[in-house]
């Protein structure tokens, strides 16, 4: 097995891995290309987050953005990130329709094993994050891995999710803890 199979595949992988090394260096390429784009068209945009995620339906990204891979994140409809968002995508990372990002919006699958002597073999275990459709990520919140967050959550500015967060529900703090219910969750 690969290490990008073994990365995919939610198992301890290497980074350090030549073709996640390249795959990470296409990445850095399309991000830069993304964040120094000045007032181009939409369309030209569109290009461009293309290029870097594959289908995407529409969506505007400010820069500075940056990601590891691009291929691991799925786009929902009229996504927007704020400035300075960071998508740490060694797992698949999915993105529901109208979701907001705030400006400084960090979403991290890895994590490194808590032993010292294992961390320092620089292995890697990601597990992916999920965000369903109408979510609003306040500034500077960061999403651990594993992460699931229902539709219509509300993550305050500056919040830690480290665990799921239902639908309808604002949290905050550090650890995210609910506050309130600010939607009824929609009907299938």
């Amino acid at each position: 097995m690969t290490e990008k199979e073994k990365m995919l595949n939610q198992q301890w992988f290497n980074p350090r891995d030549a073709e996640l090394a390249k795959a990470r260096s296409l990445a850095k390429q399309a991000c830069r290309a993304l964040n120094q784009q000045g007032p181009e068209p939409f369309k030209k945009h569109q290009q461009l987050a293309r290029q870097l995620f594959g289908a995407v339906q529409s969506c505007y990204i400010e820069p500075d953005f940056y990601c590891d891979y691009g291929f691991n994140i799925s786009l929902g409809a009229r996504f927007y990130a704020n400035h300075h968002c960071v998508i740490l995508d060694a797992a698949p990372v999915q993105i529901g329709d109208d979701v907001m990002f705030g400006p400084g919006v960090q979403l991290y699958t890895v994590t490194h094993p808590l032993d010292a002597q294992q961390r320092v073999t620089g292995m890697e275990l990601a597990k992916p994050i999920v965000i369903g459709d109408r979510v609003w990520i306040g500034g500077g919140a960061i999403v651990l891995p594993g992460v699931t967050i229902g539709d219509e959550a509300v993550i305050a500015a500056g919040s830690i999710v480290t665990k799921d967060v239902a639908a309808g529900i604002l949290v905050q703090g550090n650890p995210a803890r609910p506050v309130r219910q600010v939607s009824a969750p929609q009907a299938q």
